[in-house]
């Protein structure tokens, strides 16, 4: 779209036009853009076709439609994170990956729903309603960007704007059949003017990042979205493409995470595209691998304890219903610890990434589930506290790896029982190249019928 862009063989408002007359068809369905900003974006589309008649310099995305996440800042607009209470809470300026997407030329054309505060696997609240997945009604489209998601795999628009602090990119991605890419720790800046200085957990995991319908489109959306803020102090100057690596560049496959063993359409997931890679010259190994469960349980015990610390009075006073119950059941997960302990957990996180790096060294390529299961059904994880608990404990990759720092790309591998399957590609901190190279791969060898019409 950009090259057409680029070559005047379509214009911005063309663009435009047709993703805002696929959100008519489509959104009222899927419920997935809750704020359509149809007049600036139709203004921002004839503006941007002067720049290419004038023959300006164009940036890499110019004139081409995105959405954003409903808990980014952008300017003059709300920043609600799903939360009836804060639904006139209006940003006073952009989140840095919007500002950076701007920058490139993208068209904003809405707002993507998301879970109360972001804090669940699925995408519903009291303020919008539930987002539905375009695959099935009954499975979730993931959270936390569960609503950028569901309309980048319906048609309705070619990127969205993601952020993913224990799987909020890459689980919404695998939900629904599209890509998704969770950078390096430092790679895309993280700031948003609305906030408070974020606690330490979010300030060394979370990170923003592109969802698209193809690997190719992650490029594209990373090298927009990367580039230099100052009010982000860990962003760092990295190229985005690093030193060739020797071949036959070697995998290091993790086929059980949590040593519980997966669901069988995951297995057959991991093989598929294990295969794959073989095939086109990498080599692929199953070496004894650090603990992915270990990782795993150092993020719960950082994140949910600094969210009793930090968040637990706001959920409880203003969280919806579900928020509330959900609430009660991560309450045994969300610890109380002295100053000792708190900073001991971080001594454990640093050790991890190190011995992971050191894997990686050695195995460039590391190829794992995404979740242990296929897709949650709606409202699965306030079921029971044994089931919010399974709920956690099937995300162990999507969290685990999310406490490293490294680089992960959600690619889809096929459709089982009418549902999308995928893998999670990853690399070295700052060789996105790396794993959007292999992912790259195996989205070829498993092509995706993407864009789809709600299949309901």
């Amino acid at each position: 779209m950009a090259a057409a862009i680029r070559t005047k063989e379509i214009s911005c408002r063309e663009a435009v036009t047709a993703c805002l007359d696929r959100i008519d068809a489509v959104n009222p369905k899927l419920n997935a853009v809750v704020l359509i900003l149809r007049e600036s974006a139709l203004a921002a589309a004839d503006q941007a076709d002067r720049a290419v008649a004038r023959g300006d310099m164009l940036g890499v995305l110019h004139g081409v439609p995105i959405t954003t996440k409903l808990n980014a800042d952008q300017n003059g607009l709300p920043n609600s994170s799903g939360v009836v209470a804060f639904k006139d809470r209006i940003a006073a300026g952009d989140n840095s990956s919007i500002a950076n997407l701007k920058k490139a030329g993208a068209i904003v054309i809405g707002r993507t729903n998301t879970p109360p505060f972001c804090l669940r696997w699925m995408t519903e609240n009291d303020l919008h309603g539930r987002t539905l997945n375009p695959w099935s009604a009954e499975h979730v489209p993931g959270g936390s960007t569960g609503g950028g998601a569901s309309a980048v795999a319906a048609g309705m628009g070619p990127l969205t704007q993601g952020s993913d602090n224990g799987g909020s990119i890459r689980y919404p991605a695998f939900c629904t059949g599209i890509a998704g890419l969770r950078p390096s720790l430092g790679r895309v800046s993280y700031y948003n003017p609305s906030q408070e200085e974020r606690s330490l957990s979010s300030q060394l995991i979370a990170v923003s990042g592109p969802m698209a319908r193809r690997v190719r489109d992650l490029r594209i959306g990373l090298d927009a979205m990367a580039q230099r803020d100052l009010r982000d102090p860990f962003w760092a100057p990295v190229p985005l493409a690093g030193p060739p690596l020797s071949h036959p560049i070697r995998v290091a496959l993790c086929t059980d995470p949590t040593g519980e063993g997966v669901h069988p359409s995951v297995a057959d997931s991991l093989q598929r595209a294990a295969r794959i890679l073989e095939d086109a010259g990498y080599a692929v190994e199953e070496p004894k691998l650090p603990s992915v469960l270990a990782a795993h349980e150092v993020w719960d015990l950082i994140c949910q304890g600094e969210l009793r610390e930090f968040l637990a009075d706001t959920l409880a006073k203003f969280g919806d219903a579900p928020m509330k119950q959900a609430m009660s059941y991560m309450m045994p997960r969300m610890p109380t610890f002295t100053l000792a302990e708190y900073l001991t957990l971080y001594m454990r996180r640093a050790a991890m990434v190190r011995e992971w790096s050191l894997l990686l060294e050695d195995f460039p390529v590391l190829l794992a589930p995404v979740s242990t299961r296929p897709q949650f059904v709606h409202g699965e994880d306030i079921l029971s506290q044994k089931a919010n608990d399974d709920s956690y404990r099937a995300q162990a990759p999507l969290t685990g790896f999310a406490l490293l720092g490294i680089p992960g790309v959600a690619v889809p591998t096929g459709v089982t029982d009418g549902l999308p399957t995928g893998v999670l590609v990853m690399a070295q901190r700052f060789r996105e190249d790396v794993a959007l190279d292999a992912a790259e791969i195996i989205e070829a060898a498993c092509p995706m019928p993407t864009p789809i019409d709600p299949q309901f």
